[in-house]
């Protein structure tokens, strides 16, 4: 995979997060995962007002997540985003690290398909201005 199509995020699990056994409820996760796919489609120049811009959606239809170790107030996270399919769909896989041990603590992927808006029609092609951004036109 290109390089440009990976971001790392840094980022620390605010007190809000937490759940009554003090770790980072697991419902948070995607907050963290949609802040690193947005920092990496901005990289791209093609976050949602971008994506609206160009007549289509992209809403996630699937989501998977294994917990590997719990996340806690303040620790110091780095949430790595990273294209890994484009083609008919948008495979976006993470990983949730502690910033100072680099242990990994989750990891998780998400699909999205592209929606023409003007139809709200599946398209089973990934759009033209979508390959553009990632550099693969054609």
């Amino acid at each position: 995979m290109r390089p440009e199509w990976s971001h790392v995020v840094e980022l620390s699990p605010a007190f809000h997060d937490l759940d009554p056994m003090g770790i980072v409820w697991h419902g948070h996760y995607f907050k963290y995962f949609e802040i690193a796919r947005c920092a990496l489609l901005q990289r791209l120049d093609y976050d949602y007002e971008q994506m609206r811009d160009s007549g289509y959606a992209w809403p996630v239809v699937d989501l998977r997540t294994k917990y590997i170790r719990p996340l806690r107030y303040g620790q110091a996270l780095q949430v790595e985003a990273r294209i890994t399919e484009w083609e008919n769909r948008l495979r976006v896989d993470y990983l949730i690290r502690d910033r100072a041990s680099g242990l990994v603590h989750t990891r998780a992927h998400t699909l999205q398909v592209a929606v023409e808006l003007a139809s709200g029609e599946l398209q089973l092609v990934t759009p033209a201005v979508f390959r553009e951004r990632l550099g693969v036109a054609g």
